[in-house]
């Protein structure tokens, strides 16, 4: 039988013959696996590396090193502003600066004065008192520049005769102004809104303003359900309204006696006591509309001081609020009883025995689209003047109801620019005060007339005194 071995491979030598014994692998590494970590692995491979190593010469660089990505920050070390600061510091009223000039030989104004003719195109200082009542109020606003000057000054306009006679002349007949102001933008809404403020002041009326409306119908402030009602009270800004009709109002509410009887409040208040008492009559925001529903009744009592209900930012007041109902329903701003009762005076609801100015001031800078109060302020215009009332789009389905209600019969008092005459008195007042560096002649005024799109107020600022602001 043939072999089945190679005769010429048993011829050959052998390879473990050939090979030196350095290289050639033990048995028993060959039949473990390489991935093991016993002991006899261990002990084999640290010396060859180490021999390895050591006829080796590693190089280590020393130095920085690039890092890619993001770097730590740093932490902040300064302490964060308290709850409030913020808000606080951006809505500062500065009202003096002592490094602006004294304008001598101004008149101040007064309750005569205001509805004179004679004062139109002249600059009137504000009196002290006055100007802590209107501080109190919160009708100055921070997008003014009253921190320019020494004092604050204001332009008396034919608008501003205008509507202080219409104040005087609705007061005097015990009549109720119901009267809506628009314009342009910074046209000078809020400023004559001040004025009427002043001339309320000056007069000894009870005057009771609301800055901002969009803070009521934004859900910026905590609200509650009333008992056995479907209305919505704000007690924190109730509280707030308070504290303002109690400083800007003092002198009036401390000579008014309280005359009805009110054993359903929660705070003790007796017959006697004075309105300022009752003005200042609770903290607890839960008490707060019931309190301010007693003071409303005392105020239309016959024989009390007449009122001037001021809202600045009526349009936010004219939509569905932002706020929710238990049924998680937004909730319609007249619905909410602050708003409700300013809005049922506006509408013509209420009634003074006494006299009273409503007053609502639209804005343009930050204010909705609003078309039932663009076409309910369209048809007052329209009627005011005699023409034809104009008709409702039939394709329109949107409107508001409660809109038209409450601006039907309002008076609208419309804002425009200042006339050149005006405009001169006002350059010639800044530059009095050392704020306009430039002469006031009629080629100036006529061109900083112009480029303020015929005479708007917050327009010849902005040409007049910003770029002064820059240069300086």
């Amino acid at each position: 039988m043939a072999s089945a071995n190679c005769w010429r491979c048993l011829a050959r030598p052998s390879q473990r013959l050939i090979l030196p014994a350095s290289l050639l692998t033990p048995a028993s590494a060959t039949a473990s696996a390489p991935f093991t970590t016993s002991a006899a692995q261990l002990a084999t491979a640290k010396p060859a590396q180490k021999s390895q190593e050591a006829g080796l010469s590693r190089h280590v660089r020393t130095g920085k090193r690039l890092v890619l990505g993001k770097k730590k920050r740093q932490p902040d070390k300064t302490k964060p502003p308290a709850s409030g600061e913020r808000k606080a510091f951006r809505k500062r009223i500065q009202l003096s600066n002592d490094n602006a000039l004294e304008v001598p030989g101004l008149d101040k104004l007064t309750a005569e004065n205001v509805v004179d003719s004679s004062s139109i195109g002249q600059i009137l200082g504000l009196p002290p008192t006055l100007v802590d009542q209107l501080r109190a109020s919160e009708a100055f606003k921070p997008t003014q520049n009253w921190g320019l000057f020494r004092s604050p000054h204001t332009l008396i306009r034919p608008e501003t005769v205008d509507l202080a006679k219409q104040l005087a002349d609705a007061i005097g007949k015990k009549e109720t102004l119901r009267l809506v102001i628009t314009g342009d933008r910074t046209s000078g809404k809020s400023i004559l809104d001040l004025q009427a403020l002043a001339t309320g002041f000056l007069n000894n009326w009870v005057v009771i303003h609301i800055p901002e409306a969009q803070e009521l119908t934004t859900a910026a402030t905590e609200y509650s359900t009333i008992p056995n009602s479907e209305q919505f009270s704000q007690p924190v800004y109730t509280i707030k309204l308070f504290q303002a009709i109690y400083k800007a109002n003092y002198d009036v509410l401390s000579q008014q006696r309280v005359e009805l009887d009110h054993m359903h409040l929660p705070v003790s208040v007796n017959r006697g006591t004075t309105l300022a008492s009752l003005a200042n009559a609770t903290k607890e925001p839960e008490f707060a509309w019931p309190v301010f529903q007693a003071f409303w009744k005392e105020l239309l009592l016959p024989g009390r001081p007449p009122i001037l209900f001021s809202l600045d930012g009526l349009s936010h007041i004219m939509r569905i609020s932002d706020y929710r109902s238990p049924a998680f329903e937004l909730i319609h701003s007249h619905d909410l009883a602050l708003i409700r009762l300013f809005a049922d005076a506006l509408g013509g609801k209420s009634r003074f025995p006494n006299g009273a100015a409503i007053l609502g001031v639209c804005t343009k800078g930050n204010s909705p689209a609003i078309p039932s109060m663009e076409k309910a302020l369209e048809q007052a215009k329209a009627a005011q003047e005699g023409r034809p009332i104009p008709e409702r789009d039939p394709f329109f389905a949107k409107y508001d109801e409660r809109v038209f209600d409450a601006l039907k019969g309002v008076k609208v008092l419309n804002v425009s620019g200042v006339s050149k005459p005006e405009a001169r008195s006002l350059m010639e007042y800044w530059a009095a005060s050392g704020i306009l560096r430039m002469r006031v002649d009629e080629k100036n005024v006529s061109e900083k007339w112009t480029l303020a799109g015929s005479g708007i107020l917050g327009e010849m600022e902005r040409v007049a005194l910003y770029d002064v602001r820059t240069t300086a």
